[in-house]
């Protein structure tokens, strides 16, 4: 996992940097989207959307990016984001997609299918880098197909955290109340009372700065939320993709 501080470019680096475009691709349970961003971390294209492809193998969630990249044009680098746990490019969790993923060297098969460089985390990861201010301990939580999770201390992303699949009540996890499932189980209401709850918990266990509430269901969120917690549009699972190559 790449550890990135959340810098954003200045002019004068822009000035003395070649201008690179990024490909970034944003992998979730229910749809699958890309753009081009310049050095910047701004958009460069329209968002390309597609409903994540059943099964959700390997092979055929790459041949529908495969079909984004053609749309979308020429790019230098991309970055992509993953709904599981990523360590050196190498996918080892995906609950939310098929079982072949784990254990597959995704970085290196995108790599050598664009020859062009790829770098690869976690999507809600990605997420917070777009959103993050780099001060304290910050952290983002996204409410999706499951639930998304990432940790920064001072702009710098913690690597390996997979909050969604740890037990939280009655022997059940934070992705069993509050992803998809969750919220079509319990409905609208008691999902956000439970959200409520998960946030009061998190903050028990992390006593984070800050935490950012992103992913598609959060627009869903009907709870006030308290100090310290701000919600984030789902596009900077794309647009944080430029800070993956901030070292």
């Amino acid at each position: 996992m790449v550890q990135v501080a959340a810098v954003p470019y200045s002019d004068d680096m822009a000035s003395t940097t070649e201008k690179i475009t990024t490909l970034a691709i944003d992998i979730g349970g229910s749809g699958v989207k890309g753009c081009l961003l310049d050095m910047n971390g701004k958009p460069l294209s329209e968002r390309q959307r597609f409903d994540t492809p059943d099964p959700a193998t390997p092979e055929n969630i790459i041949k529908l990016i495969d079909s984004i990249v053609k749309s979308l044009g020429e790019f230098d680098r991309a970055s992509v984001g993953f709904p599981g746990v990523v360590k050196r490019g190498v996918t080892l969790t995906a609950h939310n997609l098929d079982q072949k993923w784990v254990g597959f060297e995704f970085e290196k098969v995108l790599t050598r299918r664009w020859k062009k460089p790829v770098r690869m985390a976690n999507d809600a990861a990605i997420q917070g880098l777009a959103a993050i201010e780099g001060k304290g301990v910050e952290m983002v939580i996204t409410l999706g197909t499951g639930f998304g999770s990432s940790l920064y201390l001072e702009g710098r992303l913690v690597p390996g955290l997979e909050l969604a699949h740890h037990p939280w009540r009655k022997d059940k996890t934070y992705e069993d109340f509050l992803g998809k499932r969750g919220l079509a189980k319990h409905g609208r209401k008691r999902w956000n009372k439970l959200v409520e709850k998960a946030i009061a918990q998190i903050q028990s266990l992390f006593n984070y700065d800050h935490l950012f509430i992103g992913g598609g269901n959060a627009t869903k969120l009907d709870i006030s939320l308290p100090d310290g917690v701000t919600r984030i549009p789902n596009q900077d699972g794309l647009l944080g993709g430029v800070a993956l190559w901030r070292d």
